[in-house]
């Protein structure tokens, strides 16, 4: 290790100073360690030490600790928003919480809380880069600029933060200490965050739900797993058997060599989601390059819980494309907020030249589509195509796809606008 000067020593003890939010900061000491694989989930259920870090505006700053890095105590850096601090609420009212999860190059977005914010959630999104992003800027109107810190630039390194996300800490790190293993650390700062958000006064403790987009979406799979006291999980595009099939990321798994299987084991989410019953809603577009349609219909297989998929054809890869699904919200206020549930498409079944699809919706469905795509190579380069389908009572029929069709589904949108799919139907 390299010395360590006076200075740095003194911001590295600074988490020391950090403020404990609850009651829950017991010590567990006398209680049974929940171990599940490198996470000591007893301790991660505690709320964590923290403090704000500025608490004008609609969104609000704060620091909390993290997992330690190469021995080091580490922080984390997280927005937070709610109807009270939007000014739209007064303290002591109570709202569910969502905690929000950024992929691959992102950041906590001030924008993406004030958003939930807006629809009645307090909701925490935090940085898993070890970063901290620009404080929050608004508009004429309070609201925060879009995309402010989009741009790695605008981001500074906490002198104390943990591992950055680049594929070396991911992938490269897997072997002895798991303190430098990104995956780590970034499910159990998701669940550090949820202990903390749970602890506010302001927070109905017993409805919360988290979501993430991409490697957020990856991490969603982790932490839903790991995680009980979630009501709702939403991993957007992510999902786990990233070791198989077209994923860009099987290249940096197979270079593990004999390490790959120690990596799959460990934090590929093919390997937590056989215990997940955290309700999910799985979200991802036909052309996905990062989580293609196989490897997500297998993480979905493997779920024994209550699940539900959304495939949109050639939905976009992003951050604002990743939160702007209406299915989001409206699932995750079903479990939470008591709104009406998503439609259910249930078995589906080939009859002769007909496809049926048994369903169950709270709203009365508007549309039903096939789609399908007879092309090979990558799926993320296929086109797709479609046929109408008709809606009966607790049915959906449509015609069957061309013999040479090789992956299709079908897609069910109510009045609201709300679509759900079935699961995706592959030829042997």
């Amino acid at each position: 290790m390299k010395p360590i000067s006076l200075f740095i020593l003194a911001l590295l003890l600074a988490p020391l100073t950090l403020l404990r939010a609850s009651d829950e900061a017991a010590s567990s000491s006398t209680r049974d360690v929940e171990q599940v694989g490198p996470w000591n989930l007893t301790e991660l259920k505690r709320a964590p030490m923290m403090r704000w870090l500025a608490q004008t505006g609609s969104v609000h700053s704060l620091i909390y600790a993290g997992e330690d890095y190469k021995g080091v105590k580490t922080e984390v850096f997280a927005f937070y928003a709610s109807p009270i601090t939007l000014g739209e609420a007064k303290p002591g009212t109570k709202f569910p919480g969502v905690v929000l999860i950024h992929g691959g190059g992102g950041t906590a977005f001030a924008e993406w809380v004030h958003l939930w914010a807006k629809r009645g959630y307090a909701a925490i999104a935090m940085d898993l880069s070890g970063n901290r992003p620009v404080d929050a800027l608004y508009d004429a109107k309070g609201v925060p600029v879009p995309g402010q810190s989009n741009k790695p630039e605008t981001r500074q390194r906490l002198p104390n933060g943990g591992p950055d996300q680049g594929h070396p800490q991911k992938f490269d790190s897997i072997g002895g200490d798991v303190s430098d293993d990104w995956p780590y650390h970034a499910a159990a700062s998701v669940i550090r965050a949820h202990s903390l958000l749970r602890s506010f006064p302001e927070v109905d403790a017993d409805h919360t739900a988290v979501t993430g987009i991409s490697w957020g979406g990856y991490t969603t799979c982790l932490v839903a797993s790991l995680d009980n006291r979630f009501k709702a999980a939403v991993p957007v595009y992510g999902c786990g058997f990233l070791h198989e099939g077209e994923s860009v990321q099987k290249p940096s798994i197979d270079k593990l060599g004999a390490r790959r299987d120690a990596w799959v084991k460990a934090y590929d989410p093919s390997s937590l989601l056989t215990s997940c019953r955290v309700p999910i809603l799985w979200v991802n577009g036909t052309n996905d390059v990062h989580y293609p349609l196989d490897s997500y219909q297998k993480s979905f297989d493997v779920v024994p819980g209550r699940k539900q998929m959304r495939i949109e054809v050639k939905m976009p890869h992003g951050h604002p494309p990743g939160w702007a699904p209406v299915e989001i919200g409206l699932f995750i206020d079903s479990f939470c907020r008591n709104g009406k549930p998503l439609a259910e498409p249930r078995t589906i079944t080939v009859k002769g030249e007909e496809v049926c699809l048994e369903f169950k919706s709270a709203v009365p469905l508007k549309s039903a589509t096939l789609h399908y795509t007879t092309g090979d190579g990558l799926r993320s380069t296929r086109e797709w195509k479609e046929l109408p389908a008709q809606i009966g009572p607790n049915i959906i029929t449509a015609p069957k796809p061309p013999s040479d069709a090789n992956t299709w589904f079908i897609s069910l949108t109510d009045e609201r606008g709300a679509m759900v799919t079935s699961s995706v139907q592959f030829r042997p």
